[in-house]
């Protein structure tokens, strides 16, 4: 049965207690052969693609945001919307494919998607000023990588059924 999870871009506190608490727990039950509802990405496929937007956040991985900086202007309100994000979203920057994966299983991959959260939510990082690329959005700061990581992560949790939205 999917954990229900309350949808609040806006609730700060409820993004934290969803990055810090809920999330690792509601991706814990996930399996290797777990079949997504709707997409073609595999669990692992997944784990490691949040993985890599927590590293984005923290200066450990670097992407280029090919999005006009006009263009990106008009899209950042989406950051501060109460809405998730579609289902069939495209990010422009995986439009050629999913990167090949790089960990040997599931949990080797969760481990370091746990590793790249802990170190995104770690409050003596040097990350709270700094400015990471965003594929789509370019140029964010901490606050602008929380509520794009509630919205990536709840997305990722509803396209396997470990959430349902309340």
């Amino acid at each position: 049965m999917p954990l229900p999870v309350s949808f609040d871009v806006n609730d700060e506190r409820l993004r934290n207690d969803f990055l810090q608490e809920l999330f690792p727990g509601a991706l814990e039950p996930l399996q290797e052969l777990a079949q997504p509802v709707w997409g073609h990405m595999s669990p692992r496929q997944m784990v490691e693609h949040l993985a890599w937007a927590f590293d984005l956040s923290t200066g450990q991985r670097h992407t280029r945001c090919r999005i006009p900086e006009e263009k990106r202007e008009r899209m950042k309100p989406f950051l501060y919307g109460n809405q998730p994000s579609p289902r069939e979203f495209m990010n422009p920057a995986l439009a050629a494919g999913l990167p090949a994966l790089i960990h040997p299983s599931l949990a080797v991959a969760k481990d370091a998607l746990n590793a790249a959260r802990r170190r995104f939510l770690d409050p003596s990082t040097s990350i709270e000023q700094a400015m990471h690329a965003h594929p789509i959005f370019g140029p964010l700061g901490r606050e602008e990588w929380s509520r794009t990581h509630f919205k990536h992560a709840f997305h990722h949790l509803l396209q396997f059924g470990l959430i349902a939205a309340v």
